[in-house]
């Protein structure tokens, strides 16, 4: 694929810096976001979390478009942006919607960015056919926004944002516009894009797939904090937090370890094959529990739980079953399973989980 230097008649990029540096804080009303962030050229970073958590405010921050509060700072290859007007920042920005104008064609809202530069008019368009070209719209140079398929809209969003060469690169939700087909090509092309562009670009959104393809790292927050930072297979296999471990589909309970048994918080024990001591997470998958309508005898599991169906919906061709009791937990079986054991809302069974199937960790 060709580089985001290679493309005739397109200026170089700075040279590669120190990437991104910032604290971003900002104090809205009751609500404080206070998040560290720092990335290096290359990179590309997630921002996970629930509604409310900040991650669009964090967005803002980092474009200009919502100041600072005291303690905050922003500085791109090791120059401050704090106090920098938003157009005149490094940064391109691919919004939700795409905000194409609508009125110009595929080329002229790519070749918007550079004319905005000083780039002259033919030159403009010329940078702006090659990036039509490296997205795959050379055919749709003419038409506009209202002409274009989401797919297509969301490729010229993305090379309208890259035609000035930022060395910050935000996309909010690029993804969510899109219907569940195209998503998962655009995904992929949107990867290929992503892995070309040598400064930072930061993702925000609330789709875990997206931000497991699509990123190198990942940085989920809560109530304004950050609770968790890591690479996507850490995150996915060391779930910290309740938002986490349901984006990634795991049980999730905290405990004091002594050996290979992990006294819940919650009041009911765990046995793991780990053999730890002290404070400690412990996780298994829903696809870990088995279900029995009576209690099992001569089972090798060692965590047995006494529990009732509290809840039951359609997880692709699995039965996903919501369960409380001893311990509240969610377990997925066939529905042939579920048919046999007679599940439905209220429905007492006992849930056995094998050592083996669990994983513990310090917290």
């Amino acid at each position: 694929m060709t580089g985001v230097d290679d493309l005739k008649g397109a200026p170089a990029a700075g040279p590669r810096g120190e990437g991104l540096d910032a604290r971003l804080v900002v104090d809205r009303g009751s609500f404080r976001l206070d998040v560290e962030l720092a990335a290096g050229p290359g990179d590309v970073v997630a921002l996970l979390g629930p509604n409310g958590a900040g991650k669009t405010t964090a967005l803002r921050a980092l474009a200009g478009l919502t100041p600072l509060s005291e303690g905050g700072r922003l500085r791109l290859d090791g120059v401050p942006l704090d106090r920098t007007p938003p157009e005149s920042r490094p940064v391109g920005v691919v919004f939700q919607d795409y905000l194409l104008f609508p009125h110009l064609s595929a080329l002229d809202n790519v070749a918007f960015g550079p004319r905005c530069h000083g780039v002259p008019k033919a030159q403009a368009r010329a940078q702006a056919a090659g990036w039509l070209d490296r997205m795959g719209l050379t055919d749709h140079a003419g038409a506009r926004p209202r002409r274009l398929s989401g797919g297509q809209a969301q490729r010229v969003a993305l090379a309208r944002a890259l035609a000035t060469h930022p060395r910050l690169l935000l996309l909010d939700e690029p993804l969510a516009a899109l219907d569940a087909r195209t998503r998962i090509d655009v995904r992929a092309q949107l990867r290929r894009h992503l892995a070309d562009f040598e400064a930072v670009a930061v993702l925000v959104t609330h789709d875990p797939l997206d931000a497991m393809v699509l990123a190198d790292r990942l940085i989920v927050i809560e109530h304004g904090r950050v609770v968790q930072d890591g690479g996507p297979s850490d995150i996915a296999r060391h779930p910290r937090s309740d938002y986490i471990a349901q984006l990634v589909g795991l049980n999730l309970y905290r405990g004091r370890a002594e050996g290979h048994t992990v006294l819940l918080d919650t009041g009911p024990s765990i046995t793991t094959t780990e053999n730890l001591t002290g404070p400690v997470f412990v996780a298994f998958p829903p696809g870990a529990v088995t279900l029995h309508r009576d209690r099992p005898t001569g089972s090798s599991a060692r965590n047995l739980w006494e529990c009732r169906v509290s809840g039951l919906e359609t997880h692709g061709d699995q039965i996903r079953a919501d369960l409380s009791g001893e311990l509240s937990l969610a377990a997925d079986l066939t529905t042939v399973a579920a048919a046999e054991l007679g599940l439905h809302t209220g429905a007492p069974v006992w849930a056995t989980v094998k050592a083996t199937q669990t994983h513990a960790y310090p917290a």
